[in-house]
Formats: C-alpha cells, sequence, structure tokens
C-alpha cells in the first residue's frame, strides 16, 4: 500500500507502511508464534486469516481541528494543530464516501472546532462507522449541550449529506482529557441501533458498542471459533467480556445453550434485542465476567475475548481449576495472551489461529482453543 500522507510525513500512524503485506503478515506471525512458544506447539498454528491490505477499515474516529467554516478532519500534529486525512487509503469506500459531506455539513454549520492547546472550542470528534448494507452510524463529539443543540437542528443537513445514516447521536464531553467521548449520548434519530450483518449473525451496534474495525476479519474469526466450539460438541457455552454477542451469536444452535456476560448495559441491550433472530438458548447477562459470573449449570466450554489487559490472574484461576472442557481465548495483545495462558496450566493449547486485524501496524489478533488436560482441584 502507497500512502501520500505517510509519504510527505503528514501522517505516521501506519507504521509498517510500505513492507509488503506477505512479509508484514509472516513477520507476524513469526512474532506470535515465538511469544507462546512455551504454550502453543507448531502444530497448532493454521494458516492466518489474511486481510486486504487497504480499505478494510469499517469505523473512522476522525480529531476535528482547523477553524470554524474550514474545519479538518482526521488527526492533530505534535502541535495540536489539525491534519486532514479525508483521503486515507485504511477505509472502506463507503466509509470514506461519508467524509466530505459530513465536512461540508460542518463547515456550513460554522461550529468551532476545539482547539486542543488552547483548550477553547466545540467539536472535538467526528465518528462515523460502515456496516455491510451500506448503512452508518454518524457521531459527533462536542463540548457543551448548546453545541449538541445546534447539531440537533442540523440533523435534516445531516441526513441530506448521508442519506445512508441510519443512527446519528451527539456526545457531549466537556472535559479536557484524552478520553474520547463523555457520559451523556443524545441520539437524533428514532433508529438507535445499527445492524452489522455478518454471514453467521447480524449483530446490532449502539453508539458506544465495541465492534472489531474490521468486518471481514471479524466474520472469519467467528466462523473459526464456531468450527472449534462445534468440533467440541459444547452444549453449554459461556461467552465472556461478550460486547454486543459477536461469538454468542455465532455459537447459537438449536442444541445449544449460550450465556453471555458484559458490564455495559447498552451492549447486553443490543445483544439481547439480536438474539431474536438465532436458533437456541442464547441469553445475555450484564455484570462483570470475574465477580459475576451467570448462574446455572456450569459450562462445557468458555469464551474469553478481554480488552488488551487480558483476562487477569483471577480469572485465569477461576477458568484453571472450573470443570469446563475447553476454553477459546480470543486476544488483541499477545504479551497478556502469554502471561493468562501460563495461570492456567490445567488447559493446553490444540489450535490456534492469527487473525491480520489491522494491517500496516504490528497489531494482530490471536484466537486459541485450549483444552483440559487434567481434572479441576475441586473435583479431585
Amino acid at each position: 500500500m502507497q500512502c501520500d500522507y505517510f509519504d510527505a510525513g503528514r501522517c505516521r500512524s501506519c507504521t509498517l507502511m510500505g513492507v509488503p503485506y506477505a512479509t508484514q503478515l509472516a513477520d507476524k506471525q513469526r512474532h506470535v508464534a515465538e511469544v507462546l512458544s512455551a504454550h502453543v506447539p507448531p502444530g497448532a498454528w493454521d494458516q492466518p486469516v489474511r486481510s486486504p491490505a487497504s480499505h478494510f477499515r469499517n469505523k473512522a474516529k476522525l480529531v476535528v481541528g482547523g477553524r470554524p467554516g474550514r474545519p479538518t478532519f482526521g488527526i492533530l500534529d505534535a502541535g495540536g494543530r489539525g491534519v486532514d486525512l479525508r483521503r486515507c487509503g485504511l477505509y472502506e469506500p463507503g466509509l470514506t464516501a461519508t467524509f466530505d459531506p459530513l465536512h461540508h455539513v460542518v463547515a456550513d454549520l460554522g461550529i468551532a472546532p476545539y482547539d486542543v492547546p488552547g483548550r477553547r472550542g466545540e467539536l472535538k470528534h467526528v465518528i462515523v462507522t460502515h456496516s455491510p448494507d451500506g448503512e452508518h452510524l454518524v457521531r459527533f463529539v462536542v463540548r457543551s449541550e448548546a453545541a449538541a443543540q445546534s447539531l440537533r437542528e442540523a440533523l435534516p443537513a445531516v441526513r441530506s449529506a448521508v442519506p445512508s445514516a441510519r443512527v446519528v447521536t451527539v456526545n457531549v464531553h466537556p472535559e479536557h482529557k484524552a478520553v474520547l467521548e463523555g457520559e451523556v449520548e443524545h441520539v437524533l434519530t428514532d433508529e438507535r441501533l445499527l445492524p452489522m450483518r455478518l454471514p453467521g449473525a447480524r449483530l446490532l451496534l449502539g453508539p458506544r458498542s465495541f465492534f472489531q474495525t474490521n468486518t471481514a476479519v471479524a466474520a472469519a474469526l467467528y466462523e473459526q471459533a464456531r468450527a472449534w466450539v462445534t468440533e467440541t460438541a459444547a452444549r453449554t457455552v459461556w461467552d465472556l467480556y461478550c460486547g454486543v454477542g459477536g461469538f454468542a451469536l455465532h455459537l447459537a444452535a438449536p442444541e445449544r445453550s449460550v450465556v453471555g456476560v458484559e458490564t455495559s448495559a447498552e451492549a447486553v441491550g443490543a445483544a439481547r434485542a439480536a438474539a431474536a433472530d438465532v436458533p437456541g438458548d442464547v441469553r445475555f447477562h450484564a455484570g462483570d465476567a470475574t465477580t459475576d459470573p451467570p448462574g446455572g449449570p456450569d459450562p462445557d466450554l468458555v469464551v474469553v475475548n478481554p480488552p488488551r489487559r487480558g483476562i487477569g490472574p483471577d480469572l485465569a484461576a477461576l477458568l484453571d481449576r472450573s470443570p469446563s472442557r475447553h476454553v477459546v481465548y480470543s486476544s488483541c495483545d499477545v504479551t497478556s495472551l502469554e502471561r493468562d495462558l501460563a495461570a492456567m496450566p490445567s488447559l493446553r493449547v490444540v489450535a490456534a489461529r492469527l487473525a491480520d486485524m489491522f494491517p500496516q501496524t504490528r497489531h494482530v489478533e490471536t484466537l486459541v482453543l485450549l483444552e483440559r488436560t487434567q481434572a479441576p482441584a475441586r473435583l479431585r
């Protein structure tokens, strides 16, 4: 992939830009295999899930800079000035198509971009998600309710500029700190959820929902998990850190009971709505995966998809001594994955696969299937 922004030194986010994609993928596979060599035998690795080298991102978090009437959409430079990246080659074409229309709306509205060094102004971010059906979720992040009202009044202009905008929201984030969003979210449209229709299930995304940024690779990741779970013949499954239910909904089957656990009430609500479309007994529970697991029978298999920090020692110890025969672990950080695998000596990795969610960077997703090698301590 060639990028004019990178070549000009305007953006260096893609640290592997210029490295042939086949080399990137081989280097990632080699690195992950080396870090996990004490836990994953060489024969357990399947071929990595490839991604398109460009035009793969389904979500854009655009920092708004510049000045009223002439905003920039992209990032800020070292001095806090806006760098416009509307032609970035990472985004899906259907996502890029919204940037200029939204830019025109913001420019015409005259709302002041937030000046980070000066701590003044209003509009901080424009965040856009693109679905496989060509629909969009558009979020504006502003500092005040007055700015939120201006955008509420501008909703007809937003929908005229981007007719595919199924959901439009305004988030109010008055504080000056390195956090993307605030606590208050105003949904301006009748629709509150964006459908993400994948080959294996339809997910529903709310404004704050997490979804993998690479739709094609996410679908392959879910399909791999479903294949592994089918091979184990698991009848009861827990999906911990389930988010909007990506794994849980893909594991739904007439003969299987699936329970998802997630701290975000919004995500749980979206997952419950999507569960109406899948077979079997699929339920979702709002709670902490470590301290508030679902009740009922012990699961045959547990799926964990934690944030970058991993599952931590408490949940690792719980899984290590649980009666579950299998664990599927999806990790976005190989270092925390290695630490967690070391903390579960009663489980061994029998299959592993790398999924290249983020080409042009060193980030990668790793999926492993663990099998119990000895009876849990509490049953011996």
